[in-house]
């Protein structure tokens, strides 16, 4: 009975919260010849932290306790039960490990199918097993199935993003339908799934949606699939076509729902809209949830190469210069902000209205940008830029997948969502983002392009630091890998540092709606001999949108009266 209710709870927040963006570029799409992935894990119940797990050799015969998988999730509660552990494990930093294999992942709902209460791998523990287990993309894809069809999968839909440093593959997994003997033993465990590997030179992305339709059978080096792939629809009377005519999307996530159009794949869209050579308006359509069929494509071909930079300012996306700029009209309010609070969708006078979901939300709990690059030494490749928060407000930090050690900024631990820290950057980043929130066409411009400058400062670090570790690394790999840990500690700490002294400078600038007058090396103006106080400050103001929108509103009882009186 307890473990039917866990497995009810798991299934639960998956439906209600959860909702991230994976972006995907291959080699030959990149500016630099890495394989990148970005990703953002969004829950209004994720606390920002930085996963590690140092690499371990392990006795015969140790086990592996199973438990849930999220800095929100981590408890007694939440055991699952244990499997064998490996002689040896791979040191993992976030979602990366030391052989440069990165993994992501957005949650789907997809079909209504029980939890197998039998089940103890979940989503992010299959996750972790595998980048402590394998070495290359394929490697982990073997994994996971084998780990699901012996262990049980207990939650719901996950497209996710498989990379090492020579090639991306995209991946749809769902639960297949349970079947229990008179021993209660699960006779249909596992999942179905389709991996496909995406073109080299081409760009993909998912976000909480299913992304494969038609499945390529005969290919198999760059497509691979459950055998009962299709038989399993079958089975549960989902589908009665032929094989080559079957859509893995259509049929274990068909689009009833309009956000799998409108909140989902619209964050892809916005992607493939800032850098695919076609024209994605071609696509609007589908994003308004008005044609289905029209769906985006799996890949695009990009128009010019992707950096990391970039890939930053796609995970900051708004909608920007789009028809869906969150940023403009009444619903931006009176600072031009692009977010909307809660609630998502109302309905007015019979008539359902939703707000759009956007890739960079406040529910971030932390976001990244990998890069794999295959020119390197595993040690100096696997690059992390990692960041907690809402994209739009957080800066990236480098940290190295090789580190043997982490900030005390970014450590699980340091702080939750119930307790404050000061010592913690979740909390320090969201300080400065509640402020941003409220007069975001001042403050939150000013604090993006303070993030944009020090990633740019970071990026010319972090070429100085790697030139210094391949010399290093040809006498002494360990020596290395201890300069690196180091960088990647000391330069997150020195960004706590950086955003400690951004949040007090911010408050001091925008305080009360207003905002202070500076000189041109940054000082505030104050009158000559009164240093203790500034001169009158500026502000803003109000967006045209707004006031027409007050004006209709209550126009006749805020409009300034003619006395008649001269004055």
């Amino acid at each position: 009975m307890k473990r039917i209710l866990l497995s009810a709870l798991l299934l639960s927040f998956v439906l209600d919260g959860e909702a991230c963006t994976n972006f995907i570029v291959t080699k030959g799409a990149s500016a630099d010849g890495s394989v990148m992935v970005s990703s953002s894990s969004d829950s209004h119940t994720r606390y920002g932290c930085l996963d590690y797990y140092p690499a371990a050799d392990h006795k015969s015969g140790s086990m592996r306790p199973i438990i849930q998988w999220g800095s929100d999730f981590r408890g007694p509660f939440y055991y699952h039960g244990e499997i064998p552990e490996a002689a040896h494990t791979y040191n993992v930093t976030s979602n990366m490990n030391e052989y440069q294999l990165v993994m992501g992942e957005t949650t789907f709902n997809g079909r209504k199918v029980p939890s197998d209460t039998t089940a103890i791998i979940d989503y992010g523990s299959m996750m972790t097993i595998c980048l402590q287990r394998c070495r290359t993309a394929r490697e982990a894809i073997a994994l996971l199935v084998e780990l699901t069809d012996e262990y049980g999968y207990c939650q719901t839909g996950e497209t996710l993003t498989i990379a090492d440093k020579n090639e991306a593959w995209i991946m749809d997994i769902f639960p297949r339908m349970p079947h229990y003997d008179a021993d209660g033993r699960n006779t249909n465990k596992g999942i179905v799934w389709v991996a496909a590997r995406i073109p080299d030179g081409y760009i993909s992305g998912h976000a909480n949606n299913a992304r494969i339709t038609r499945i390529n059978f005969n290919d198999s080096e760059n497509w691979l699939y459950s055998e009962d792939v299709v038989e399993e629809a079958r089975r549960n009377g989902w589908y009665e076509g032929s094989d080559a005519e079957f859509s893995f999307a259509d049929t274990y996530c068909p689009l009833t729902s309009q956000s799998y159009m409108r909140s989902c794949d619209h964050r892809v869209w916005s992607f493939f809209n800032r850098f695919a050579k076609e024209d994605m308006n071609i696509y609007t359509d589908y994003v308004m949830a008005e044609n289905p069929s029209n769906r985006i494509p799996l890949w695009v071909l990009p128009k010019e190469k992707i950096s990391v930079s970039d890939m930053a300012e796609a995970m900051r996306d708004h909608y920007e210069g789009t028809v869906w700029d969150m940023r403009q009209g009444i619903g931006a309010g009176p600072h031009g902000s692009p977010y909307r609070w809660k609630d998502a969708d109302w309905t007015v006078d019979g008539v359902k209205y939703a707000n759009e979901r956007a890739v960079a939300v406040q529910q971030t709990g932390y976001w990244f940008i990998s890069q794999s690059r295959s020119w390197l030494p595993d040690e100096i490749g696997g690059l992390m830029w990692f960041a907690v928060d809402d994209a739009a407000t957080s800066p990236l930090t480098p940290v190295y997948a090789c580190s043997r050690e982490i900030s005390e900024h970014y450590r699980f631990g340091n702080g939750s969502l119930k307790e404050y820290s000061p010592t913690s950057m979740f909390w320090m980043v969201n300080r400065i983002a509640q402020l941003c929130y409220l007069h975001y066409n001042s403050a939150g411009d000013e604090v993006h392009s303070v993030a944009v400058a020090h990633e740019e400062e970071m990026a010319g670090k972090v070429a100085a630091k790697e030139a210094e570790a391949l010399q290093l690394y040809a006498d002494s790999k360990d020596e290395a890998v201890r300069m690196l840990t180091e960088f990647s500690v000391c330069e997150a700490n020195a960004l706590f540092g950086k955003w400690d002294r951004l949040d007090k400078y911010i408050l001091v600038k925008y305080m009360d709606g207003n905002i202070k007058k500076q000189t041109p090396d940054g000082e505030f103006e104050s009158y000559p001999g009164r240093d203790w106080t500034t001169v009158n400050p500026g502000a803003k103001g109000l967006s045209e949108a707004y006031k027409r929108a007050v004006v209709e509103e209550r126009g006749e009882l805020m409009r300034v009266r003619n006395t008649g009186i001269k004055e």
